[in-house]
């Protein structure tokens, strides 16, 4: 019976130093979730709570935790917004560059092969068929 009274009055006194210990310290140096979520848990859950805040909740005293900035608020982020910009832009210029090339190549028909256009012919005539002695009708 001793041990419990002990034992119950040193959960106590822990969890009432692990508020207090919440509640005071800065808050770049809390981590994981904000103070008042952290004073819930420990108060919720006696032993875990306690055992939690000071294993994960809590950063040591040279430690901050990462402060939580909000996208535009981040200098990394921010950083990674002109990055992406110039990524975008090339990639347009590439499509357009490929777009050009393509209208410059001949179409090819349903077997993959070019069609050959009017102005195209095997000996520079253009339009002209030749007869059978290989010349052509001009």
């Amino acid at each position: 019976m001793r041990w419990w009274i002990i034992l119950i009055v040193g959960l106590v006194v822990a969890t009432i130093y692990s508020v207090i210990d919440c509640a005071m310290i800065p808050a770049n140096r809390v981590r994981g979730l904000k103070k008042p979520a952290w004073i819930a848990i420990i108060l919720l859950l006696p032993v875990l709570g306690v055992v939690l805040w000071f294993t994960i909740g809590r950063a040591r005293a040279g430690q901050e935790a990462k402060p939580r900035l909000a996208p535009d608020d981040d200098p990394a982020f921010i950083g990674t917004l002109g990055r992406d910009r110039e990524q975008d832009e090339r990639i347009r210029r590439l499509e357009e560059e490929l777009a050009s090339l393509d209208s410059d190549a001949p179409n090819p028909d349903v077997t993959g092969k070019a069609t050959p256009t009017p102005d195209d012919s095997p000996d520079g005539s253009a339009g002209h068929s030749p007869d059978e002695s290989g010349r052509t009708d001009a």
